[in-house]
């Protein structure tokens, strides 16, 4: 579902992302782990298509990136930092709003299931937004991807900032999309979540893509050693 073949970013002198090789599958959960200016926000943009390789490619669904922006945007998600949605509008407002915008017309009854099933409590349905906790306005960015029918969904820290407990439910939530068939890709910091929920793991340093793990195959503490090793 998601390719990147020699997937290169350079901004001057400066590579940000150095001949990325790598392949996602449907169902599978990719966790990019690395430092601030590692590379993996770099690497989420330009499968977004929201920056523009110096050389290489991304590809989404065999779709290139660059030469279909458009096409791309019915396949995939983005569920940023902070997410962004319309504060004034209430949770089951905003997910109305947004899956509209991909063409879709949900009853009120099947937008409230979709909130339900990326676990928002009922009450927040007609709360505004303003209101929400961070882990709040993920579960309707959840609800957004649900609604869409996304097969890819891209993630960029989404648990930063976030308590054990929804940090816990996202993590739920994401394992219940994989086994649904969607790929994800995810850059974070958070080594034991990536370990808990990914199905590899990659490290990046400055750029590279230092190394790729099966998650299944390391301890969370070797894992970690691993990850200070490299950086």
């Amino acid at each position: 579902m998601l390719e990147a073949k020699n997937l290169t970013k350079k901004y001057g002198s400066h590579t940000a992302l150095n001949n990325l090789n790598l392949t996602i599958k449907e169902g599978e959960i990719f966790a990019l782990l690395g430092q601030n200016g590692a590379g993996k926000t770099t690497t989420i943009n330009l499968f977004l298509g929201f920056i523009e390789p110096t050389a290489g490619s991304a590809s989404i669904n065999g779709i290139s990136v660059a030469e279909h922006p458009q096409e791309i945007k019915k396949y995939l998600a983005y569920i940023p930092e902070t997410v962004m949605l319309y504060p004034n509008l209430t949770g089951l407002e905003n997910l109305k709003y947004f899956s509209s915008l991909a063409g879709f017309d949900y009853s009120e009854t099947e937008l409230g299931e979709l909130l339900n099933t990326a676990g928002l409590q009922s009450q927040a349905f007609d709360q505004r937004l303003a209101g929400y906790s961070k882990g709040m306005r993920q579960k309707v960015g959840i609800a957004i991807a649900v609604a869409k029918k996304a097969k890819v969904l891209l993630l960029d820290e989404p648990t930063s900032g976030l308590d054990p407990k929804a940090s816990n439910e996202f993590s739920e939530i994401l394992k219940r999309l994989s086994a649904q068939g969607t790929a994800i890709l995810m850059a974070t910091h958070d080594i034991f979540r990536a370990k808990e929920v990914a199905t590899r793991i990659g490290i990046m340093k400055e750029g590279n893509l230092e190394s790729v793990i099966n998650a299944i195959d390391i301890s969370a503490n070797e894992l970690e050693a691993l990850y200070l090793k490299t950086i």
